[in-house]
Parts: structure tokens; C-alpha cells; sequence
């Protein structure tokens, strides 16, 4: 029910009911003005878009802190998400109330965060967390438009992606010692390093060859954190043969439930901890110095798509949601597919014009359609 009258004061009092009943209400110098809120208000309740104007008064760090109780987030992506939150997120946006936030005051506060330095890919996930509060925001029905959409954003620079070849791998592998067989693994299976810190015996089908991956492990300031792997893809990883007597090793004596990788003293790899202790020194001494763990990945997809595998045997060995995810973080490894392409149209090509100018008719590219 929404009406409008005339105030003693001149004033025009435009007044609506909720559908739960609470009244709202505006004044106004002209009945015009009045009459056009009123039909904002109507046609925003059509569209679906209404917001309750005390809810969207809602201050920004209140809703944060829903949004902040998210079941879904792995250890790692919480304290990641929290940390940006606290460092950046709250201190410009905390306290005010969510209908004051613009889009061009957001759009200040990026320009701000790239003048002040920081890098492109850095800024992006500021943003992003910004962003994400605003979007839960909206799906409250706090406020009907996100102002973050659209923002314009600093490019992020991509450094160049990092393969070694197997005689690079070896190289490794050799400096690493009795650390070895861990640099194999994980160059030549894709594994994270938190998936193979949490591989348990009765995971290794040593007839097989096949390593189920249903953990992975992760230091979160210091504590030891166990989830599901990324993405909550499990998945079944085949290893190569000459791997197989390293892991026989390694589950010798061992019951079902033990971890296949332990320090010494019986406790889980910790990445930090390897690279201070062995890993770097090693890479150094094979001149491949700066190398991270993690680049060990990008090394088995490459190895993996040189031996042969298409996009989606890649996909499901490096537990990826989708193929679209494999083909855009690893595009560059299939340009020379591409290059196949060209040349197998051309000798198409070349064998049909020679069918042609021979023959005087036209022959058509084998397969076709």
C-alpha cells in the first residue's frame, strides 16, 4: 500500500508498506519527485530488486564477518582471504554503512592501491576480496547492484612459466639425495606438494600403478591443516614404472593408515621446511636456482603432453575441475599441436591440388565432411 500526501509545511510524505509490513517513508518540495520514488519502489519490487533501506544501512564489516563464515574454505584460503580482509579491506570500508559505498569511490580506492606500488596481481586480490563481501551483500538483499562490478582493474603480469626437461629432473633428483624419489613423484605425476605429504600406504596400488589422491595437507601459520584436495577433485594418478621400486621402499613395513612420506622423526613434509633444509640448496647446486616445488607441476604437464597426452588425460592426472582450466593455465604447451594442424592442412592441401591439376576434377580432403 503506498500513498502520498500534502504536509502542513508544504512538503510532500510519500509512504510505502513492505511485505512484511514496515512503513517507509520520504519527503519531498514536489508531489512529482514523490510519485516518482514511489514508482522506483514499485518497479524495483516487480524486478526483484527491492532492498529494505534500513538493511541496506547495514555496516560493511557486520556483513563481513558473514561473509567470512564460509564452511567451503580450506584452511589455506581462509587465513588467505582473512589476512586481506584485516590488512586492507576493513580498514578503508569497515565502518560504513553499505548504501554509502560507490562505484566511483571503489574505483578511487583501486586507482589508490596501483599508484601506491603494489603489484598488478596483488591489487586483484584485494579486490577480489572486496568484491566477494559486496557480493554476499547483494544476495542478502542488502543492496540490489554490486559497486564493485565493472571496476577497472591493473593488468597482472604473468611471469614466464617454468619447465624443466627430464635431464633437468635428473639432475635434481640426484642432488636431492634420499630426497630424490620425491622430486620423481612429483615431476612426473603432477601432485601437489600437500597431496603427496598426505598420501597414505593404502593409497599406492602397487599392481596398478595408481595413487588415489583423497588428502592433502597444508601449514596454516604453523598448524598443520588436512582437507579434501583443491577443488574437491579426488582422483586416481597412474606413476610410472620406474617409480615403482622407490615406493615399494618407502610402505615397506608400514600399516595401511601411515603417511607413505615422513621426516625422520615420523612426522608429515612440510614444504616450508623442506625447501629451507634440502630443496633450494639442491636446485642451486643443479643451476636451477629459484626453483619452487610447485613448478615441479607445471614440469610433469609438460613432460605428460610431450609423451603424448591430450587435454583431457592432463586434466584428470592434475585434478583440475574442468579442461577449460587445463587449457588456460597450460595453453603454451599445446602451440605446437597447432602447428601439426597447420601442417597436415597444408600436405592436405598439397595432395588434393596435385589430385586435381592430374585428374581435372576435384578431390575431396580425406575426412572431410
Amino acid at each position: 500500500m503506498a500513498s502520498i500526501t500534502k504536509r502542513d509545511n508544504g512538503k510532500w510524505r510519500a509512504r510505502y508498506r513492505d511485505a512484511a509490513g514496515k512503513e517507509h517513508a520520504r519527503h519531498f518540495e514536489r508531489k512529482v519527485d514523490a510519485q516518482r520514488w514511489l514508482d522506483d519502489v514499485s518497479a524495483a519490487v516487480v524486478h526483484g530488486t527491492y532492498v529494505d533501506p534500513q538493511k541496506a544501512r547495514t555496516r560493511f564489516d557486520l556483513i563481513a564477518e558473514a561473509w567470512a563464515d564460509n564452511p567451503r574454505w580450506a584452511a589455506s584460503t581462509r587465513a588467505r582471504n582473512l589476512g586481506i580482509l584485516a590488512a586492507h579491506v576493513l580498514p578503508r570500508w569497515g565502518t560504513l554503512p553499505l548504501d554509502k559505498i560507490t562505484h566511483e569511490d571503489a574505483q578511487r580506492w583501486v586507482n589508490e592501491l596501483t599508484a601506491s606500488g603494489r603489484a598488478g596481481g596483488t591489487v586483484r586480490k584485494i579486490v577480489g576480496v572486496f568484491s566477494s563481501v559486496m557480493a554476499k551483500a547483494v544476495l542478502s538483499r542488502r543492496l540490489a547492484v554490486n559497486p564493485a562490478d565493472g571496476l577497472e582493474l591493473p593488468r597482472q603480469r604473468l611471469a614466464p612459466r617454468r619447465y624443466l626437461n627430464a635431464t633437468e629432473v635428473e639432475a635434481l633428483s640426484d642432488a636431492c639425495d634420499e630426497w630424490g624419489d620425491v622430486v620423481h613423484l612429483l615431476a612426473y605425476t603432477g601432485l601437489r606438494w600437500g597431496e603427496l605429504a598426505a598420501l597414505r600406504v593404502e593409497r599406492v596400488n602397487m599392481l596398478k600403478r595408481r595413487l588415489r589422491i583423497e588428502e592433502s595437507v597444508t601449514e596454516v601459520n604453523g598448524t598443520l591443516a588436512w582437507s579434501a584436495p583443491k577443488d574437491h577433485q579426488r582422483r586416481s594418478v597412474p606413476f610410472p614404472a620406474f617409480l615403482a621400486e622407490d615406493l615399494a621402499a618407502r610402505i615397506a613395513g608400514k600399516a595401511p593408515g601411515d603417511l607413505v612420506f615422513t621426516t625422520a622423526q615420523g612426522t608429515p613434509l612440510r614444504v616450508r621446511n623442506a625447501r629451507r633444509d634440502w630443496f633450494d640448496m639442491a636446485a642451486t647446486f643443479s643451476g636451477l636456482g629459484g626453483l619452487t616445488p610447485h613448478e615441479l607441476r607445471h614440469t610433469a604437464a609438460s613432460l605428460a603432453v610431450s609423451a603424448g597426452a591430450n587435454v583431457l588425460a592432463l586434466q584428470r592426472m592434475l585434478g583440475h575441475e574442468k579442461p577449460s582450466t587445463t587449457l588456460d593455465v597450460y595453453s603454451d604447451l599445446f602451440d605446437e599441436d597447432l602447428e601439426a594442424v597447420a601442417g597436415a592442412l597444408s600436405t592436405a592441401r598439397e595432395r588434393a591440388l596435385a589430385d586435381y591439376l592430374r585428374t581435372g576434377e576435384p578431390v575431396p580432403i580425406a575426412g572431410a565432411r
